[in-house]
């Protein structure tokens, strides 16, 4: 359905699902979605009364609110500095809590039978900008996949398909064709299908050569299967798993740090032998098929996927009133980018905890017979390490 927007808009329905072919006993239809808001932010409606969530904590992830930047050359940035408030955006999903009492969690649960379909929706960030600049759009399409399929798997669902959102001033076919492979691609990795899509032309709403993505993500996990923290206790163990850098957010603050450094993305990493541009825009991890390989061994009381917020916000979200965690550092290896961010940015360990991964993209609340399990798992095909322990309390503290 056309609409306007500074000029003729051009609404392109897709449907994909015959590039990724979907669970056998699904019989697909396309889907037609209506267009993203400029500021975008993660709530997940089951209807008009949401009927579940899967963490327990109601704070939601980031928005991406602008704010006025007053740092000069000699003071540590901040991601507020940056343009972006955390507090503003928590302040913003209370206020929506009121309207929609429930939302908050990594993915919303909606009853199906004897199962719950989980839904989760998101973007990838100014990472955009940066793909703009290094000219790399393959794997981006990685990233839009990757922030909404690790959202649903927190609460232990397999994802079934996956929409994408693509909007343009003027429509690159070639680039296009670029940025859906990187979906397709992420959607394979994932084990789920490219159900459909939506590309918008709308003149002048965006800079030339430039477009946005938004994501969709849909799984299922049997009632009596939800994982959502509910059993976690304070002596449990918290595992770490890997991440492939930034992944895909804090990259208003990262895009400051780039410009206070002087340098550029063609400019190596200090220490390594990859470019800049090569580790920022390297593509979100994918955990799907590791965590629930791990979930189907039993022993995992709770899930939280660390993206806006970092640790400091994320970890608390899965966990029961009066607990807390306490994360050991040195306990996992912490990727040199981040220690180039912290060091061109003079920016503070709290901050960086707050809006980093810093190497961790997954962590696994586990029981203690888990913990020994997975960690002895991880010296094969995967890494994981046992980065802190469940304790009485709240939020998180650092040793």
């Amino acid at each position: 359905m056309p609409t306007t927007a500074f000029g003729a808009n051009t609404e392109l329905s897709r449907c994909f699902s015959g590039l990724i072919r979907p669970p056998s006993d699904q019989n697909p239809t396309p889907i037609q979605r209506s267009t993203r808001i400029n500021c975008a932010f993660d709530r997940v409606f089951n209807g008009s009364q949401p009927l579940r969530q899967s963490a327990r904590n109601h704070r939601r992830r980031v928005l991406s609110v602008s704010t006025k930047n007053s740092a000069n050359e000699s003071e540590s940035l901040t991601y507020k500095e940056a343009g972006v408030d955390i507090d503003a955006g928590s302040e913003l999903v209370r206020r929506i809590a009121k309207m929609a009492p429930g939302i908050g969690g990594f993915g919303g649960l909606f009853p199906l039978g004897d199962s719950y379909l989980v839904a989760g929706t998101d973007g990838v960030g100014t990472k955009l900008k940066l793909a703009f600049e290094s000219g790399i759009h393959e794997t981006i399409g990685i990233d839009l996949v990757a922030m909404s399929v690790n959202d649903i798997i927190t609460s232990g669902a397999k994802p079934l398909f996956f929409l994408d959102y693509f909007a343009t001033s003027h429509l690159d076919v070639d680039l296009a064709e670029k940025v859906i492979k990187g979906i397709v691609d992420g959607c394979r990795q994932s084990d789920c299908a490219l159900l459909g899509g939506e590309t918008a032309e709308m003149p002048d709403f965006y800079a030339d050569g430039e477009y946005d993505l938004s994501g969709f993500a849909v799984g299922i996990v049997k009632k009596d299967s939800v994982i959502d923290g509910r059993d976690i206790a304070a002596g449990d163990v918290l595992i770490g798993l890997p991440s492939s850098g930034i992944h895909s957010n804090g990259f208003s603050l990262v895009r400051r740090v780039l410009t206070r450094s002087g340098l550029s993305l063609e400019h190596k990493l200090p220490g390594e032998d990859v470019t800049l541009g090569e580790a920022l825009m390297a593509p979100t991890v994918i955990y799907v098929k590791q965590v629930l390989d791990l979930i189907s061994k039993g022993g995992i009381k709770g899930i939280a996927h660390i993206t806006g917020g970092g640790f400091t916000d994320n970890i608390p979200r899965v966990f029961p009133k009066g607990l807390g965690a306490v994360i050991h550092n040195n306990s996992w290896e912490v990727p040199s980018v981040f220690k180039w961010i912290q060091e061109a940015g003079r920016i503070e360990d709290a901050e960086m905890r707050r809006t980093f991964n810093m190497g961790i993209g997954m962590v696994l609340v586990v029981s203690k017979e888990a913990s020994y399990r997975i960690l002895e798992s991880g010296n094969g095909a995967y890494k994981a390490y046992r980065i802190g322990e469940v304790v009485s309390g709240q939020g998180v503290s650092y040793h």
